[in-house]
């Protein structure tokens, strides 16, 4: 039964590390919220450490980049591990061949390059000559559907590449604006008939980096029962900490705000989450309205 709470103050005894989601926990996608930041920032002052765990199709640098430019401070996190570090070395590692195509917009080309700017050895080319397609969102998320890629998706499976996808969220919430992300496309591949393969949340590989950069960078070597889990998404935060047995928060005023009727000043509705939990066959073991 999940438990729902109005804050972590009190509940973070006995975990080491937090795994926290960026959208729709740290921030709206242009501002951070500051009870999420203070939060944060006592899990660590009482000796916690904070793995920021996106899935972004951006590598580190790049995310860190866009959180300082948004004003999130250094001092509420760790460590960021994203869906496009994952991504990315199985890109480098030939998952989808040398020569791809890439669907996404010009602000993710950070993805091409190691942290120190080389190149990493792939060829981006047009979708007839590609081996594989790398998929880091749509061209334009503010005016573009899946719908729209409807051709390029049925001639990618007609040839039978393969799709990495950067970032297995279906949407994000960018201050009052819901907009699509890789994940509504490599979905909508897989379901036309294509392979798509996935390395963010709730995916393995994304877990298995975060647990290696915490041991290499930090020098923390968890247990399971050590590391609490905080997310908006039901089907990627959520069913990813269940999948690799951790223990969850599920914040309700994100992605289900209007489902489970949270507000800023009230939720979620004990009825509604309920039947929210039912219907995604999942049980955190906690919920929360907001990060605080």
């Amino acid at each position: 039964m999940t438990e729902i709470l109005q804050s972590l103050d009190g509940h973070a005894a006995g975990y080491r590390v937090y795994y926290c989601d960026l959208w729709g926990c740290l921030h709206n996608g242009e501002a951070p919220f500051p009870a999420a930041v203070d939060a944060l920032a006592a899990f660590r002052a009482k000796g916690g450490r904070v793995v920021l765990l996106t899935n972004s199709p951006r590598p580190e640098r790049d995310v860190v980049r866009q959180l300082d430019g948004m004003g999130v401070p250094r001092h509420c996190w760790d460590v960021v591990v994203s869906s496009g570090d994952a991504a990315q070395d199985a890109m480098a590692a030939g998952m989808v061949g040398r020569r791809v195509h890439h669907i996404g917009p010009e602000r993710d080309m950070g993805f091409f390059a190691r942290a120190d700017g080389t190149p990493i050895d792939v060829e981006r080319v047009p979708l007839e000559d590609a081996e594989g397609i790398v998929c880091t969102g749509l061209f334009d998320d503010l005016t573009e559907t899946p719908e729209d890629y409807r051709a390029t998706i049925l001639y990618g499976k007609t040839k039978g590449l393969k799709l990495l996808c950067a970032n297995p969220d279906i949407v994000v919430d960018m201050g009052d604006r819901r907009v699509y992300c890789a994940g509504a496309l490599a979905a909508a591949y897989s379901e036309a008939g294509g392979t798509s393969l996935y390395f963010g949340k709730p995916h393995p590989p994304i877990y298995a980096l975060a647990r290696a950069r915490l041991a290499a960078e930090l020098d923390v070597v968890p247990e399971h029962d050590e590391i609490l889990c905080i997310g908006d998404g039901i089907m990627t935060d959520i069913s990813g900490a269940m999948g690799e047995n951790l223990d969850g928060v599920f914040i309700t005023g994100g992605l289900a705000a209007e489902i489970t009727k949270t507000a800023p000043d009230a939720g979620p509705d004990p009825d509604r989450l309920r039947a929210f939990l039912a219907g995604a066959a999942l049980s955190p073991k906690w919920a929360m309205a907001y990060l605080r």
